[in-house]
């Protein structure tokens, strides 16, 4: 009999191989309660806490109590890609051990057109990629448009509200409260830049002394506005002051590929190159689309820390980090970063 039939007889005769096992741990909302809604951990080891206290005027009293829906991946057993009916909004903490520990914190907003929070490659995926430069990352689960928020108010104040948390606990996390930013993406940045500029006015309207927050400032020390929606500086809306302490930003965008966005993200940086703001950093990647857009190839363009189809524009996070560290977050907790002294400078010297 020819080796080729005989091979295909024992083939033929092979026990099956054991099916696989189910894949483990995998993430679920909590269940629906007679309190509200106690949102649970999306990567193990997860700190979470609600932003605002049972009965808040911030909160929906009827709707509290919804839980969350977690829309998970297809192709990948327990990643979570995405949340919606965010009515408890709250920050999950992941901190990096204490031998590279730089006391920065990174507080990340996803996108998600305000319709859902896209809360894998937006979110979860920056825990690892920050901890390996000693950052601790501090995810947002903001309330959603979708939902029946406002985006401009809502899920701003969410916003910062998770910037007073985090400074809150500071001591209790290990980070330093003079490292303390925030980082949003496409509809998340919708957040991110508005945090960068009325910081004042939040904290004005939040400084009655039975809210333990009250004196715990919600500016952050720095900004990530990664490929962003409408800023406040957007043509169609009306400016606010930009008060003299704005902190510095780091903004990234596709060029002509994505326009639209690159427009926002220059109104913005415009806005601060006007008043001389020190430390405002701006890509414009000429080869880059916003993540979602259809490509030629019949695939859609990826976001957050994917690698784009080895595209420069892939690589937007390691500039990212080399600014962050130009400005002194990444040396140990307690020093005085060049980020502040620059903005000390820029305080002392006349308005322009």
């Amino acid at each position: 009999m020819a080796p080729f039939l005989i091979s295909l007889l024992l083939l033929a005769q092979k026990a099956p191989l054991p099916p696989l096992p189910a894949p483990l741990a995998i993430p679920s909302p909590g269940p629906a309660t007679d309190g509200p809604y106690a949102p649970r951990a999306i990567l193990p080891g997860g700190i979470v806490v609600p932003l605002y206290p049972a009965g808040s005027p911030y909160l929906k009293a009827e709707k509290v109590r919804e839980p969350e829906v977690y829309n998970m991946s297809q192709a990948v057993p327990g990643r979570i890609s995405s949340i919606v009916n965010i009515h408890n909004p709250s920050i999950e903490v992941h901190m990096v051990e204490r031998g590279i520990n730089s006391g920065a914190a990174v507080i990340v907003v996803a996108g998600g057109g305000h319709n859902t929070l896209n809360v894998g490659g937006e979110s979860a995926d920056f825990v690892p990629f920050f901890y390996n430069y000693g950052i601790n990352t501090i995810i947002l689960r903001n309330r959603l448009r979708k939902d029946g928020y406002n985006a401009q108010t809502d899920a701003v104040y969410d916003a910062q509200q998770a910037i007073r948390m985090v400074r809150a606990y500071a001591k209790e996390w290990n980070i330093d409260p003079n490292k303390i930013g925030i980082m949003g993406f496409s509809a998340g940045a919708e957040l991110s830049s508005p945090s960068a500029v009325l910081f004042e006015d939040f904290d004005k309207k939040n400084s009655d002394p039975s809210d333990p927050l009250s004196g715990i400032s919600s500016r952050p020390d720095f900004v990530g506005i990664i490929y962003p929606g409408p800023t406040p500086f957007a043509r169609n809306r009306t400016a606010p002051p930009i008060p003299r302490n704005t902190p510095p930003a780091f903004i990234v965008c596709g060029g002509s590929g994505d326009r639209g966005h690159a427009i926002w993200a220059m109104e913005y940086y415009n806005a601060m190159l006007a008043i001389g703001l020190p430390n405002i950093e701006m890509h414009l990647y000429g080869n880059g689309r916003h993540p979602g857009d259809p490509l030629s190839d019949g695939t859609r363009m990826s976001g957050g820390l994917t690698d784009r189809s080895n595209m420069p524009f892939g690589t937007w996070q390691y500039r990212f980090i080399d600014w962050f560290r130009d400005l002194g977050f990444l040396q140990k907790p307690g020093f005085e970063t060049k980020a502040a002294k620059d903005t000390a400078t820029y305080l002392a010297a006349p308005a322009r």
